[in-house]
C-alpha cells in the first residue's frame, strides 16, 4: 500500500477512535467496538487494514489521557468567595460589557471566563487581582466550555490591573493592529456598517445589535461573521478566482495564501481563525493540484493535527464540524455539479460559480445546522448567492481602508464611501431575506438521521458523476 494511503487510513482509524469515546463516553465501550473492527478485518484477511485499525484503540485511549491531564493541572476552587491572581488571554468587548479569558497564577491552576463591567478597559497580557465567585460551567454548555478549556465562569468580580505587558509581545502587537483597524471602521462608516465590516474582516461580533443579530441568524447569514464557520472555504476560492481572472495560476495560488495569512493576521491569529485558514488553505490546494489523493491526505492530516491539539473539537466544536464538511462538499460536490450544469471557471463573480460553491457547502453543512439549531431555510441558499457577490470586494476594500487609514483619514473616508454601498447592498439582501423564509424545522436531528442524510447525497453525487 503507497505511504499516502497508509497515512490515511492511520489518520481516519485514529479519528474514529476519538469520535467511539466522545459519543459514548466510555472507553470499555469504544475498545470493544475497535476490537470488533479490527477482528472483522482480520476475518476480511484485510490485514494491512486491520493493524491500521487498531489505531482506533491509540485515538481512545489519547482522549482518555488528555482529559485526565487536562483535569490534574486544574486547580480551582469552587461556588466560595476568594481572592485569585491570573493574565488576560482574550478580551472580547461590546458597548457594554467585556469578556476575559484569564490563565489562573498559583496557588490556583487553570483558566477561566470572566464576564465583566465594560470599564476599567482590560486587555491581552494585563495581569489581574480578582475577588469573585467561580462558578463550574453551566451543564447545557459543559461540551463547550470544555473543549475551550475553560473550568469556570466568574461574573462581575471586582477586578484591579496589577501589572501590563505580561503576555507574548507578537500577540499583544497583533491585538493591538486589530484594534486599530476596528477604530478606522468607526471613523469611517455608521456603527453598524462598522460592526459588519469588523465581522467579515476580523471575526468580531460584539458590538453587533440585536437587530442586525436576528435578520441575519433568520437570513441564513450568520456565518459571514462566523471565521470559524464554514463561509471561509467560499471566500477563499472566490479571492481564487479574482486573482486567477489576471494572473498565472501559479502567481494566483501563491497570492491568494499571502492574502488568507494576513487574514489570519489581522483577525489576531486566535485557534479559531488559524484553523478556518487552513480550511480555506486547502480548498486552494484542491483548485491548484486537482489531485484527489493529494487533497484528501491534506484534509485528513489537517483533522488529525487539530484534533492531536484538542481532541474534544471533533464531537464537540461546531465550527470544525462546518468548516470540515463545507470543504468536502466544496471539493466533492461542486466538481460535479459544474460538470451537471457544464459551468465554465470564468471569475468569482460569475453568479452560476458562486451558486455552485454556496449550494455545495450548504448541501454539505445541513445535518449540523438541523441538528445544532433545528431549522435551516431553503432561502438562504439565494441570500448567500446574492451576499457573497459582494463580500470578497468588501473584504478587500475594508482591508485597504484598514491600511490606508493608520497613515491617512483621507484615502480611508473615500473607500469608506465605496463601502458604505457595498455594506449598504449586503444589509439590504440581508434585510430582504430575514422577511422571505421558507425553513425546515425539526424538534430533533440525532445521529441516524444524519447518516441516512448523507448516505442518500452520496449516493445522489455518485450517480450524477456517472451521468455526467
Amino acid at each position: 500500500m503507497p505511504l499516502h494511503n497508509l497515512a490515511f487510513w492511520f489518520c481516519a482509524f485514529f479519528l474514529a477512535g476519538i469520535f467511539l469515546i466522545s459519543i459514548f463516553n466510555n472507553f470499555l465501550i469504544a475498545l470493544v467496538i475497535s476490537l470488533l473492527v479490527v477482528s472483522y478485518l482480520v476475518f476480511l484477511r484485510k490485514y494491512i487494514f486491520a493493524l491500521l485499525a487498531l489505531a482506533m484503540i491509540l485515538g481512545a485511549g489519547y482522549y482518555q489521557i488528555f482529559g485526565v491531564v487536562q483535569k490534574s493541572q486544574t486547580l480551582i476552587r469552587f461556588d466560595e468567595k476568594i481572592e485569585f491572581q491570573g493574565i488576560v488571554k482574550d478580551a472580547q468587548k461590546s458597548a457594554t460589557s467585556q469578556q476575559l479569558i484569564l490563565d489562573l497564577e498559583l496557588p490556583l491552576n487553570g483558566k477561566v471566563r470572566i464576564n465583566a463591567q465594560r470599564y476599567p478597559d482590560f486587555n491581552y497580557g494585563d495581569l489581574v487581582n480578582v475577588t469573585g465567585v467561580i462558578k463550574n460551567p453551566p451543564a447545557r454548555s459543559e461540551n463547550y466550555y470544555k473543549k475551550e478549556g475553560i473550568s469556570g465562569i466568574v461574573s462581575f468580580p471586582e477586578i484591579r490591573l496589577l501589572e501590563t505587558g505580561r503576555g507574548n509581545p507578537a500577540l499583544a502587537a497583533l491585538f493591538s493592529f486589530k484594534e486599530s483597524i476596528e477604530n478606522v471602521f468607526r471613523k469611517i462608516l455608521p456603527q453598524e456598517k462598522a460592526a459588519f465590516l469588523s465581522g467579515i474582516t476580523l471575526g468580531e461580533r460584539e458590538s453587533f445589535s440585536k437587530e442586525l443579530e436576528e435578520k441575519m441568524s433568520l437570513s441564513g447569514t450568520t456565518h459571514l461573521v462566523a471565521l470559524s464557520g464554514y463561509n471561509i472555504t467560499v471566500i477563499a476560492l472566490a479571492i481564487g478566482w479574482l486573482f486567477g481572472s489576471f494572473l498565472a495560476r501559479r502567481a494566483s495560488f501563491y497570492l491568494s495564501v499571502a492574502v488568507i495569512v494576513l487574514f489570519v493576521l489581522m483577525a489576531g491569529a486566535e485557534a479559531s481563525v488559524v484553523r478556518a485558514a487552513i480550511m480555506g488553505i486547502i480548498a486552494l490546494v484542491a483548485q491548484h493540484t486537482e489531485r484527489a489523493h493529494s487533497v484528501r491526505n491534506a484534509i485528513i492530516i489537517a483533522a488529525f493535527l487539530m484534533v492531536l491539539a484538542n481532541p474534544r473539537v471533533l464531537v464537540f466544536d461546531l465550527g470544525f464540524q462546518l468548516s470540515f464538511a463545507a470543504l468536502l462538499g466544496i471539493i466533492y460536490i461542486s466538481p460535479v455539479l459544474k460538470k451537471v450544469l457544464k459551468i465554465q471557471n470564468q471569475g468569482f463573480l460569475n453568479w452560476r460559480e458562486n451558486l455552485v460553491t454556496t449550494l455545495s457547502a450548504q448541501l454539505a453543512v445541513v445535518p449540523f445546522l438541523l441538528g445544532n439549531f433545528g431549522a435551516f431555510s431553503l432561502t438562504s441558499f439565494l441570500a448567500n448567492i446574492l451576499v457573497l457577490e459582494a463580500v470578497p470586494v468588501t473584504m478587500g476594500l475594508g482591508f485597504l481602508a484598514g491600511g490606508l487609514g493608520l497613515m491617512t483619514d483621507f484615502l480611508a473616508k473615500i473607500i469608506g464611501w465605496l463601502l458604505n454601498i457595498l455594506i449598504g447592498y449586503e444589509f439590504w439582501v440581508i434585510n430582504i431575506f430575514s422577511k422571505i423564509t421558507l425553513p425546515i424545522a425539526v424538534e430533533s436531528f440525532g445521529f441516524l438521521p444524519a447518516i441516512i442524510y448523507y448516505v442518500l447525497l452520496v449516493g445522489l453525487i455518485y450517480k450524477l458523476h456517472k451521468l455526467s
